[in-house]
């Protein structure tokens, strides 16, 4: 089995290349997926979020608004810390078990936006940085998410540094230009992945 994980900035396109991996034959663990799934209604993580941050983080219909939970915890990092360490021993768990579940000569992507600023670089066999210069990432986040651009600088604040991620990397993929660029480079990265 080879452990891989995939990284990037808000915007830069990972969530992209991870479903090209997946179409190549990956096995994908996706720890934002998780995240949404272990604050699902009726979830001890949901239940947990709110006994923290208060019922206001609930939307009418009993699930978590995470654009409130958002705008609290990008604005003050002691909540953000309050937040992660609810979410991510749950995420953590659930990941593990995917792994267990995955063949034995899978390769196994672990999708992961916060692997750099969690120092989880160490964890993986190889570690993949999808990089994008900042003004690409914003305007991908204004006009495709529909984000306002201060929401999209804050957050980005909270993240690791292109250069602090591309020093964790041991394979970078620069999602600056076209798809069929961003294709070829992922045809070039499954080459050296599964030959390994």
């Amino acid at each position: 089995m080879l452990k891989v994980g995939l990284t990037g900035g808000i915007g830069s396109g990972k969530s992209e290349v991870s479903a090209r991996l997946a179409e190549r034959g990956a096995v994908v663990i996706d720890a934002d997926r998780i995240a949404r799934e272990v604050v699902e209604p009726g979830t001890p993580g949901l239940a947990a979020v709110v006994a923290e941050f208060g019922e206001d983080v609930l939307l009418p219909s009993g699930g978590l608004d995470r654009e409130k939970v958002g705008s609290i915890v990008f604005a003050d990092k002691d909540r953000l810390a309050a937040l992660n360490a609810i979410v991510h021993p749950l995420v953590g768990e659930r990941m593990q078990a995917l792994m267990d579940a995955a063949p034995a000569d899978a390769v196994v992507v672990y999708d992961v936006p916060l692997l750099v600023e969690n120092g989880l670089a160490g964890m993986y066999d190889a570690v993949v940085v999808v990089d994008a210069p900042e003004e690409t990432q914003i305007a991908r986040l204004t006009s495709r998410r529909g984000m306002a651009e201060a929401d999209a600088r804050s957050r980005m604040a909270h993240q690791a540094t292109r250069d602090q991620r591309r020093a964790a990397a041991t394979h970078v993929i620069d999602n600056s230009g076209t798809l069929d660029d961003l294709r070829a480079q992922v045809d070039a990265l499954w080459e050296k992945l599964t030959a390994a």
